[in-house]
Parts: C-alpha cells; structure tokens; sequence
C-alpha cells in the first residue's frame, strides 16, 4: 500500500471513530477544541490535520507543483 494510501485510510478511520463518538454521545464544542486528556477527542485535530497536509504534500510532490 503506497504511503498516500496509508494516510487516507488512517484519516478514515479516524472519521469513522468520531462519528461513532459523535452517534453515542455527542460532542460538544468544548470537547472538540479543549478535549480531556485522554479522551478520543485529544489530539484529534492536531492529528488530522497534520495527516492532511501530508496528503496535500505527497499530491503536489506526484505533480510536480508547489503550494
């Protein structure tokens, strides 16, 4: 599996873990923006933010453009 692959199939799972969280529970603002330490939540955002600049950059670098 290519390394693009790998990172959308993280970033997939880590929607899929949300969703179920977000299906049973809910999640607040304050969850998602300040979560507990940890909590599903904790790093979240940092998490797949970063795997999505990944993918941006593996996407430019097979293109050969610049952001």
């Amino acid at each position: 599996m290519s390394t693009k692959q790998e990172i959308i199939q993280k970033m997939i799972h880590m929607q899929k873990q949300f969703i179920a969280r977000e299906r049973k529970s809910g999640v607040a603002q304050e969850d998602y923006f300040v979560p507990h330490s940890g909590d599903i939540l904790d790093g979240y955002r940092e998490t797949f933010d970063e795997l999505a600049t990944q993918l941006v950059d593996l996407a430019h670098e097979e293109k050969g453009s610049h952001r």
